[in-house]
C-alpha cells in the first residue's frame, strides 16, 4: 500500500506540473486522459487498501471493533428518545421488564451500601382498556404503575425487589387539586416514596434493605396550607413509635387568605406506640393508596 501511494504522489505531481508549464504542448488531450484515467485507478486502489486494512485490524481484535461499533449506536440514539440512557444500559435493564410494560421513569442511588449505584425503574402498564375518559371527557391513560429495584453487580444487574401494580396512575383525579406527584430517591442507603400534593402537604414511605428485600421502616405525613405546617405525623416501625405533632395555631389561619406569615408554627407533641407487628415488604404491598396504619 505504502508503494501503492508514492507512486500515486509522484505521478499527481506530474500532472500539475504539465499545466503549470504554459510552454509544455507535447501533452494533447488524449494523453491528458490517459494520465487522469490512471490517477483515478490508483486513486481506486488506495481505496481498496485502506478497507483490508481496517478489516484486517477489527479481525484481529473483534472487541474493540464491537465497542467502536458500540459507541457510534449509542450516539445516534442518544439524539432520539433515549432519556440519557445508553444503548447497552438500555438493553440490560430491559431484560427485566415484563411484558405488557413500559419504562417510566430510573433512577439511580446506592441502595444496598457497596458504593455503586444501584437502579430504581418506576414502569407503566400498557393495558388498552387502561385509556379512559377523565371527568374533562379527555381520554387519560390510568394504567397502574410499579417498581422494579435492580442491584448493579460487575457483569449488570440482580434482582432486589419487584411490585408490578403497587402505584397508582399519575392521571389519577386529584379532587379540586391536581393528582398526588410520586418522587422516588435514594437518601443515605435507603429507599423514599413521596407523594407530593402541593400547597397541601406530602406523605412519604421509607424503605431499607434487609432480609432479601426492601421493608418500610418508616411513614410521615404532612397536612399542610402552602407553606405552613398545619399537622403532622412520623412513624418509626423499628421502634413502633409514632409522633403526632399539632400547630395549635392553625385555628388562626384564614383559609381565604394567601399571607398567614404574621402567624407562628407552635406544635403540640403526641407520642404513641404501636403494636408490634412483622415490618411490611415492598414486594408485598397491594396498593399504596390503601395503606393504614394503626
Amino acid at each position: 500500500m505504502v508503494i501503492i501511494k508514492g507512486v500515486f504522489c509522484r505521478l499527481l505531481s506530474f500532472f500539475l506540473s504539465i499545466f503549470a508549464d504554459e510552454s509544455n504542448t507535447i501533452y494533447d488531450m488524449k494523453q491528458v486522459s490517459k494520465i487522469t484515467l490512471c490517477l483515478l485507478c490508483m486513486a481506486m486502489a488506495l481505496a481498496g487498501c485502506r478497507d483490508k486494512v481496517q478489516s484486517k485490524a477489527d479481525a484481529a481484535d473483534p472487541q474493540a471493533a464491537v465497542s467502536q461499533s458500540m459507541k457510534r449506536i449509542s450516539k445516534v440514539e442518544k439524539q432520539g428518545d433515549m432519556h440519557q440512557y445508553d444503548v447497552a444500559d438500555k438493553q440490560r435493564i430491559t431484560d427485566f421488564i415484563p411484558k405488557g410494560y413500559k419504562l417510566f421513569e430510573k433512577i439511580s442511588g446506592d441502595l444496598n451500601k457497596d458504593g455503586l449505584d444501584d437502579c430504581v425503574l418506576i414502569i407503566k402498564a400498557t393495558r388498552k382498556d387502561g385509556f379512559v375518559k377523565n371527568s374533562f371527557d379527555k381520554v387519560v391513560d390510568r394504567n397502574r404503575r410499579g417498581i422494579i429495584i435492580l442491584f448493579t453487580e460487575k457483569n449488570g444487574y440482580k434482582l432486589a425487589s419487584k411490585n408490578y401494580n403497587c402505584f397508582s396512575s399519575e392521571n389519577e383525579d386529584g379532587g379540586n387539586y391536581f393528582s398526588p406527584e410520586l418522587w422516588v430517591e435514594e437518601r443515605k442507603g435507603n429507599l423514599y416514596l413521596r407523594y407530593c400534593h402541593g400547597r397541601y402537604g406530602y406523605w412519604e414511605y421509607c424503605f431499607r434493605y434487609q432480609n432479601s428485600d426492601f421493608m418500610l421502616i418508616g411513614y410521615e405525613v404532612s397536612h399542610d396550607r402552602g407553606p405552613v405546617v398545619l399537622f403532622k405525623t412520623s412513624i418509626n416501625f423499628l421502634t413502633g413509635i409514632v409522633y403526632d405533632d399539632e400547630n395549635i395555631n392553625a385555628d388562626k389561619y384564614d383559609a381565604d387568605s394567601d399571607d398567614d406569615s404574621e402567624i407562628d408554627e407552635v406544635f403540640k407533641r403526641t407520642v404513641v406506640k404501636l403494636k408490634k407487628k412483622p415490618l411490611m415488604k415492598l414486594s408485598e404491598i397491594e396498593d399504596f393508596d390503601e395503606l393504614r396504619f394503626e
